[in-house]
């Protein structure tokens, strides 16, 4: 799989003083990686707990070059966890998998409808 990462590791962020809220989302729970038979991997969400603001995005995946530039969009712009769940990702796309990784900072991936809006 590719790696893809943007802005800060879970550590980094501690380092540097922030009180982090991390949010990981295995392969098999995203619809186009289940498509695509290629399961092996993770999206990883860290932000700041205190905002929500999003520090830092890191992707394992046969795709994740493909996903990359919106999260470093979210980054860049210090958006939110609630800014990128309303955020249309349309569905089977492993965008889509950005915006399930939000959604689980606050419910179970399991308790998601397939189209998980």
């Amino acid at each position: 799989p590719t790696v893809a990462t943007v802005g800060l590791t879970e550590e980094q962020a501690k380092e540097k003083g922030y009180d982090v809220k991390t949010s990981v989302l295995p392969l098999d729970a995203v619809p186009r990686a289940i498509v695509n038979r290629e399961t092996t991997g993770v999206f990883k969400l860290v932000a700041d707990a205190e905002t929500l603001k999003v520090l830092g995005v890191h992707i394992v995946s046969e795709n994740a070059g493909d996903v990359i530039y919106a999260a470093s969009l979210a980054v860049k712009f210090g958006l939110t966890i609630e800014d990128l769940t309303e955020t249309l990702a349309p569905y089977l796309t492993m965008a889509e998998g950005l915006k399930l990784v939000a959604l689980t900072f606050d419910k179970d991936i399991s308790k998601l409808s397939c189209c998980a809006g």
